[in-house]
């Protein structure tokens, strides 16, 4: 028989083991929950995605796209297949195939790039197409396969820094991007951003040293170290977390080269083209969607205006000035209010207010940190990433910082 003291132990102890039962149960509910505000949702009746049980070689694809060309467009004939290699990027290869002279009826083959895995969620990106095709804001999508996608061609150009700081063009990109941010794909779940998980699970995949002497020396005297990045993380999501701006589906990696623009005639000079016509043609329209995911407002676009600034000779000179980007906040919020039903109204305390939660998240755009945290990832430490990562990541304020910089740290963060 157990003593009073025994039993009440045995009582304290069961009623300690439901509790802790409960709470493992509550905390696997909250962490359902916030999976779900994460989850984008793809609409019903949305063309499905046949996959096909093909890989395709990144050093030697031909082989592969043809067996993808073969169900897609069993017409051709593979000896008249033509291939147009469009880039050898970090995260992808991409090849477009065709027939005849001209290149009507483009199949893009994109082939995922080594180990990119680890920091693209490949699910997510097919379903963020899927959404975003379903809304008229991306091109057909015809397949998967086992290390890539194939895809509708979008005819127009890629833009260049210069284009996206015309007036008639930058008015049209915030019109697209407002389209993105009143897509509803959230399924009745109140949307959470995935910023922070995903850099945390970025800093996870950096690794410590390299058995390389050369490049383990670069790592440790040339790039910020885990401990920096992270306190600058730490930092921004303190300040950053709290400004209000509303989660909405987001493109996350808006590059001038993401951004096709369209053309209504044909020309020999493609820019040239470009420069004649931007005032009269209105068709802007977004590609790759490998970060795509719910984020906050003013990161897609604090993120879109660092591209203002270019990318391989970087020169924040050109960096939007206040003048300019209050006309594009404006462009954009009377298109985000027209797509959410709202009207088309936007007054200056919208304006400004979101002009300030912009230039916040500006100083946390993907560019900084994604590079060098996938470089390292990869084991290959760049140049552009390191200066960048210097630039950008760690916020300093030496001679010739940008005039948003020095204003950021100046008083924007005081309040």
């Amino acid at each position: 028989m157990l003593k009073a003291t025994d039993a009440k132990q045995c009582e304290s102890y069961s009623t300690s083991m439901h509790r802790d039962s409960l709470l493992t149960h509550r905390e696997q509910q909250q962490r359902a929950f916030t999976a779900m505000a994460k989850y984008i949702h793809v609409p019903e009746g949305a063309p499905a995605v046949p996959k096909l049980d093909v890989t395709v070689d990144e050093h030697d694809y031909r082989a592969g796209a043809l067996k993808l060309i073969k169900t897609l467009r069993p017409h051709w004939k593979p000896s008249e297949v033509k291939m147009k290699f469009f880039t050898d990027g970090i995260t992808n290869k991409l090849i477009g195939c065709y027939v005849g002279g001209s290149m009507q009826e483009v199949v893009l083959v994109r082939v995922y790039g080594n180990k990119t895995e680890l920091f693209v969620d490949r699910e997510n990106e097919v379903k963020s197409f899927r959404v975003l095709q379903a809304h008229r804001c991306a091109p057909r999508l015809y397949c998967t396969f086992n290390n890539g996608l194939c895809y509708e061609f979008l005819e127009g150009v890629a833009l260049e820094p210069e284009h996206i700081r015309s007036s008639a063009v930058f008015r049209n990109i915030a019109r697209q991007m407002a389209k993105y941010h009143a897509i509803h794909a959230h399924n009745g779940w109140v949307p959470q951003s995935d910023l922070w998980l995903r850099m945390s699970k970025y800093f996870s995949l950096v690794p410590t040293h390299f058995e390389d002497p050369e490049m383990d020396q670069r790592l440790n005297s040339e790039v910020p170290s885990s401990a920096c990045l992270r306190d600058e993380m730490i930092w921004l999501q303190q300040n950053l977390s709290k400004l209000g701006s509303p989660v909405v589906l987001c493109h996350n990696d808006l590059l001038c080269k993401n951004i096709i623009y369209n053309q209504k005639e044909e020309t020999g000079d493609c820019l040239r083209y470009l420069s004649h016509r931007m005032e009269s043609e209105r068709n802007v329209k977004f590609i790759d969607y490998e970060y795509a995911g719910y984020n906050y407002q003013a990161y897609d676009i604090g993120n879109h205006f660092n591209e203002f600034a270019g990318l391989n000779e970087v020169d924040y000179s050109h960096y939007p000035g206040r003048e300019l980007q209050l006309q594009w906040l404006r462009s954009y919020l009377e298109a985000y209010k027209e797509y959410k039903s709202q009207g088309t109204q936007v007054s200056n305390t919208e304006v400004e207010l979101l002009y300030v939660q912009v230039n916040r998240f500006a100083l946390i755009r993907s560019s900084p940190f994604q590079p060098v945290l996938q470089d390292e990832a990869r084991g290959d430490v760049t140049e552009p990433s390191r200066i960048i990562s210097q630039v950008m990541c760690c916020a300093t304020l030496e001679k010739g910082s940008p005039w948003w910089t020095l204003e950021l740290a100046g008083g924007l963060f005081s309040s």
